[in-house]
């Protein structure tokens, strides 16, 4: 397999794009499959790619699968991601390991609360990516307002490689910028693509959208400049430019089309050929641990020590299944390689190219490839390398879950089989988490969403056969405080024999942000063997605030005196004195109770949009911007999670089922006061109870 004639891309979008209907357009123009099945399995088989029975119910993609195709000689490595802001983990372990990626908007909705989100994925992993503008056959499709708005939503240099010929159900064709001829898709799938002239009607607008295009893609080009000027520009060399300021992400092609009506999806895939890089035209990074974590390029030869990594996990009837990205090297069934993080050394058995929940057995997986491994126990962002030297990826970022709900099993047969389907979940989603309640003995489990807890409550009855029940959602509170305090404590013991002492000084303070510690001790006063001993205690004291109990964040702890004994101090009497002089302070510092707060897009026919945003309102939600047109409302606010539950019910009955909304966690603020005394006096009533 030729590297420079394989591209790894994911599909990403805001769901209800169409990327699940896309996917299985170019599984079948490159013959990987030869029915078409749509996203909500009408025929009673659903879209390829959805292979989990949930997916196919609901008509969502929850978790991302993987495929492989050829098109034009060319080997593509897809992974179809969820667009749901519940399973965005998968969107960023997809990301991670991908070169390329196709953005789909929708021809109507265009840049959505989630767009944004997948974004900023992208531009934290510096993927490259096209868009791509679906659903032209919906009444009310405009890509030149979409792409407008890819431009001043999403900061991107969008540039039109296309025109459409028609809209709505009058969606004939494209217009290729490019070769300046129209292109129509004939057959009954759209298999025939048929070039003609451009409509007279259009030529001219055709020429102005060109000579646009052209002066952006010249701008990566002094050849294409030159030429441009001139008049006498060429396909390859547009190509060339496109494809240097695509992959250098200063430009991004738009192309359009309608998947479902199977328009457009060729010469999308043409486009990915083209402008997308290949694995050697990205530079990917490594850390040399025994050179202090020094950041080394990896070369992307197969001929070099193995480094690849785990992006994703799937528990398998023949053990675990592990998704790796090989970055550099070349993994071979029956070789030893290992575990970075663990240090294991472990034999590789079964090796397998994916395609959705198929498998083709392989000999090897070669530097730049995503292939699939079985038997070995590895956990989500593990490095694997094959030589001496250690070398580690970067891992992902993993959001913090914002919610939890309390399930309890009917018998002991359910109990045994509810721990290893939450093992199992939490090792394959880092956003899911549970935890044992010491009080209430209660199993906690936290996620993203309803919809994300949802999805997994399902999956433990349907695969491990758990009869359970749920309690209420509960949504993350956390604590901070209002203002600084100041603290001098003394951490004195003594029973005979050594005791123990310890003396601090300092003060905690509001901060925006993540929590820091502070060491502005002079003198020696403190020596420096115990300082850290300080920090632990106080990292240890915000796990859990004196309030509620949720976690304390943005706090500035700052030690800036003390004293100590040379017998009776110690490691543990700094600890412990940290600990308590936090829980002494804490109580002066005005501390508060913060909630998460959530962004939620609302659309809606225009008809509704005032019953939407009164339900908003009533919610202490804060509507943030509205776009309205002739037909539809988009209606963008914030609004706390707690207020949020059951919110589906209620819209579709508002609006007779016609509307939609997503949601994506926004940030924490202030529970007003008077919330706050409710709660505060709700969990004094629960305590006195428990000490009755």
């Amino acid at each position: 397999m030729d590297i420079t004639k394989l591209r790894n891309i994911g599909i990403s979008a805001h769901i209800d794009s169409g990327k699940t209907t896309l996917s299985e357009r170019i599984l079948y123009y490159t013959g990987k499959i030869h029915t078409i099945h749509e996203v909500r399995g009408k025929d009673g088989v659903g879209a390829t790619m959805d292979s989990m029975e949930l997916e196919k119910e609901r008509g969502i993609t929850i978790a991302s699968a993987a495929t492989s195709v050829t098109w034009k000689g060319y080997d593509i490595n897809l992974i179809d991601t969820p667009g749901h802001v519940d399973f965005t983990i998968e969107v960023e372990n997809a990301l991670r390991v991908l070169d390329g990626a196709i953005l789909v908007l929708c021809s109507v909705g265009g840049v959505q609360s989630q767009t944004i989100t997948v974004d900023r994925q992208l531009k934290r992993y510096d993927v490259p990516n096209l868009v791509f503008i679906n659903k032209m056959d919906r009444s009310g499709a405009d890509p030149v307002r979409v792409t407008g708005q890819v431009r001043e939503k999403l900061g991107r240099n969008a540039v039109m490689m296309q025109l459409p010929i028609g809209s709505g159900d009058d969606f004939q064709g494209i217009i290729d910028l490019v070769k300046m001829v129209a292109v129509y898709y004939e057959g009954p799938n759209g298999d025939i693509l048929v070039e003609k002239d451009i409509p007279a009607d259009l030529y001219d607008y055709a020429v102005e959208k060109r000579e646009q295009m052209l002066d952006q893609a010249s701008m990566f080009s002094e050849e294409l400049m030159e030429a441009f000027l001139e008049g006498n520009e060429t396909e390859e060399m547009i190509n060339k430019a496109v494809r240097i300021g695509t992959i250098s992400r200063q430009l991004v092609p738009v192309f359009l089309g309608t998947a479902y009506k199977n328009k457009g999806v060729q010469k999308l895939l043409d486009a990915v050929l083209e402008y997308l890089p290949a694995p050697d035209d990205v530079t990917n990074y490594a850390y040399d641990v025994a050179a202090g974590d020094k950041e080394v390029p990896l070369t992307h030869s197969r001929e070099d020590e193995l480094v690849a990594m785990a992006f994703k996990l799937d528990n398998q009837v023949y053990g675990q299944l592990t998704y790796l990205r090989i970055y550099q090297g070349t993994l071979r069934k029956g070789t030893d390689i290992t575990n970075i993080a663990s240090g294991k050394r472990v034999k590789v058995g079964r090796l397998i190219r994916m395609h959705s929940d198929s498998m083709e057995d392989i000999q090897e997986g070669l530097a730049g490839d995503i292939i699939a491994m079985f038997g070995v126990e590895c956990s989500l962002g593990d490095t694997f390398n094959s030589g001496d030297r250690v070398l580690s990826l970067k891992s992902m970022f993993v959001p913090e879950p914002i919610i939890s709900l309390a399930i309890n099993c009917k018998d002991n047969k359910s109990l045994n089989n509810m721990g290893k389907a939450l093992n199992r979940f939490s090792k394959e989603d880092p956003t899911f988490k549970y935890e044992i309640d010491e009080e209430s003995s209660q199993t906690i489990i936290s996620g993203m969403g309803e919809l994300h807890l949802d999805v997994y409550i399902e999956r433990m009855r349907r695969e491990y056969k758990v009869d359970l029940e749920t309690g209420q959602p509960e949504v993350a509170y956390r604590e901070s405080i209002g203002s600084e305090a100041r603290f001098n404590y003394t951490h004195k013991k003594q029973s005979g024999g050594r005791g123990q002492f310890a003396k601090i000084a300092g003060a905690i303070r509001p901060v925006e942000g993540d929590s820091i510690f502070l060491d502005k001790i002079t003198g020696g006063v403190i020596p420096s063997t115990y300082i850290p001993s300080v920090e632990k205690g106080f990292k240890a004291s915000l796990l859990k605030g004196e309030l509620t109990g949720f976690p304390v964040v943005g706090i500035e702890f700052e030690l800036n005196d003390g004293s100590y004994h040379q017998v009776d101090s110690s490691q543990l009497a700094f600890e412990v004195a940290s600990k308590a002089a936090f829980r002494e302070v804490y109580k002066k510092a005005n501390p508060y109770i913060m909630e998460p707060i959530m962004k939620i897009e609302v659309e809606t026919p225009s008809e509704f949009r005032g019953n939407v945003m009164g339900s908003i309102n009533q919610r202490r939600g804060i509507v943030l911007d509205t776009e309205v047109d002739d037909q539809f409302s988009r209606i963008i606010a914030e609004i706390p999670l707690s207020e949020i539950f059951g919110y589906a019910t209620i819209l579709r009955s508002l609006t007779q089922g016609k509307s939609e909304f997503s949601l994506e966690f926004s940030s924490y603020k202030r529970v007003p006061k008077q919330m706050e005394e409710k709660m505060l006096e709700d969990i004094r009533k629960r305590n006195a109870e428990k000490g009755k």
